[in-house]
């Protein structure tokens, strides 16, 4: 019978331990290197307490949290806890485990490997992202600082234009008043078809210096409407992915491997009360 993860049997012995996935506790004892000899030789321990035994060792062992990340670096240890607990089983007096046992535990514990292989490679991939993300950070000011240097110097230049066309703007309306002058006063040397003609002249040069005002303006929003494109499109990226690394630590942040071991431990239960259970029906029955 394979280990099919996220997968919970229904098989239970009238003593098996209590299953309840409970993210909430927090057990922080850990089953490692304890004295497993006393438990195992107080008094006589008979089947029955060696399986109830072992069943709660892996319960527990099925609920630990690691306390803080990288929780990768507790993935070793809690798979040799587990492997201790259920080599210890085994080699009890009178265990006696057979072949389906045998093969159920190692492709529970093939399978839990493998998840536990895909959880490390995951927060040592977020490990290369951290050390990836300061340079992220700092290209993006480093495009925000020039953006915000070509868009002084794009306005600064416009500014320049106009005061500049401001500045003609100025002389061509002093030309205009004196030409107003010249149609009230006398001026000598100066026939009125001159004088027509500077008016002419002036006035369009006026109109002009308008037009040319218009287009450096609307050139210059053309220009900063541009830039803002081109700022935005080197920005997008590298905010996604920082958005994107935000949202992986808050992922990372929490120990992810806990379900796929506690599926794992409570898969090695049921095959353990299976294989009880296979024990309880070969034992010879007492005819009355």
């Amino acid at each position: 019978m394979g280990y099919r993860p996220r997968i919970r049997t229904s098989k239970k012995t009238g003593w098996e331990s209590k299953k309840t996935f409970q993210k909430k506790k927090r057990p922080n004892k850990c089953l490692g290197k304890y004295d497993t000899k006393q438990v195992w030789e107080e008094k006589k321990t008979s089947l029955q307490q060696i399986f109830e035994i072992t069943l709660k060792r892996l319960h527990t062992l099925g609920n630990q949290k690691f306390g803080s990340s990288p929780f990768c670096e507790h993935f070793d240890r809690w798979l040799l806890n587990v492997e201790t607990v259920l080599n210890e089983f085994e080699t009890q007096p009178n265990v006696n485990i057979d072949e389906q046992f045998t093969e159920e535990r190692n492709q529970i514990f093939t399978t839990v490997k493998l998840q536990l292989e895909n959880q490390r490679q995951k927060e040592n991939s977020f490990e290369i992202q951290i050390n990836n993300m300061s340079s992220t950070k700092k290209h993006l000011q480093q495009i925000k600082n020039e953006y915000l240097t070509k868009a002084l110097m794009l306005k600064n230049k416009k500014n320049v234009a106009i005061k500049s066309l401001n500045k003609e703007l100025e002389t061509l309306k002093e030309d205009q008043n004196q030409i107003v002058k010249m149609k009230t006063g006398f001026f000598r040397g100066i026939t009125k078809r001159e004088r027509e003609q500077k008016e002419t002249f002036v006035m369009q040069r006026y109109s002009d210096k308008q037009k040319e005002i218009e287009i450096i303006t609307l050139d210059f929003k053309e220009k900063q409407k541009q830039l803002r494109e081109e700022y935005e499109n080197k920005c997008i990226p590298l905010l996604e992915e920082i958005k994107n690394f935000q949202k992986c630590t808050k992922e990372m942040d929490t120990d992810n491997s806990l379900e796929e071991r506690w599926f794992a431990c409570e898969a090695l239960n049921d095959s353990i009360n299976n294989f009880l259970q296979r024990k309880i029906n070969k034992l010879p029955t007492t005819s009355s």
